[in-house]
């Protein structure tokens, strides 16, 4: 098969500046991304990556673009994501912004009991956008990071966001995932029937995600 059809991978982090030299983000590494976007190409699939900062390296010849801020990776995304057949929205984006971006570095208070506050308002939902978006043809997958032990709440909040979303997967995996080589997770569809439960390093399961999500009629042509 040849690479004909493009999914587009949104990755790793975001940040948000609260000044010119710190910022809130999370310690997402990119590392699942980087392992879907293997994954795509063994099944002849051209990944497109929307990547905020990572350390890792994508595969050798995928078209990568990088950004910064969650709003800098929802533009990114909403430009490529025409030209693409779906989304893999594996990327942690920042879900709060400062209110106000201080121009100067932030003093500490010479008090050393004295602490400081910081307003934030939340960021762009890059997912519920792009669903706004998605033509009949397209399909999107999303991860949801849960930490409630309860495994019928974590559903819920899964399906939840799945419908929010407008997604036609959910990925529901947990923190021990993040900047980690090895994560479980569990694949639901939009009725909420668990599609795949998969364990092991991001590079092995990656396949198996992938195949369980991607319309059946990419590899047929029906």
């Amino acid at each position: 098969m040849t690479k004909k059809f493009k999914v587009l991978i949104t990755s790793g982090p975001t940040r948000e500046y609260l000044d010119p030299v710190r910022f809130l983000s999370n310690a997402s590494s990119g590392k699942m991304g980087t392992a879907i976007a293997a994954a795509l190409i063994k099944v002849g699939i051209e990944p497109v990556i929307v990547s905020g900062p990572v350390a890792i390296k994508y595969p050798d010849g995928v078209d990568v673009h990088f950004v910064e801020t969650t709003q800098e990776m929802l533009e990114q995304s909403i430009t490529l994501f025409d030209q693409c057949i779906g989304l893999i929205g594996v990327a942690a984006p920042c879900d709060f912004t400062p209110k106000i971006f201080a121009k100067q570095k932030i003093a500490k208070p010479k008090n050393k009991n004295n602490g400081i506050s910081i307003d934030l308002k939340q960021t762009a939902d890059i997912l519920a956008e792009i669903g706004k978006r998605k033509r009949n043809d397209q399909w999107i997958v999303g991860f949801a990071l849960e930490t409630d032990n309860n495994s019928n709440n974590k559903k819920k909040k899964a399906m939840a966001k799945l419908k929010q979303k407008n997604c036609d997967y959910i990925v529901l995996n947990t923190p021990d995932s993040i900047n980690n080589n090895i994560t479980t997770l569990e694949i639901f569809d939009k009725k909420g029937n668990s599609i795949n439960k998969l364990n092991g390093t991001k590079n092995n399961i990656a396949i198996k995600l992938v195949k369980s999500v991607i319309p059946i009629r990419i590899f047929t042509g029906k």
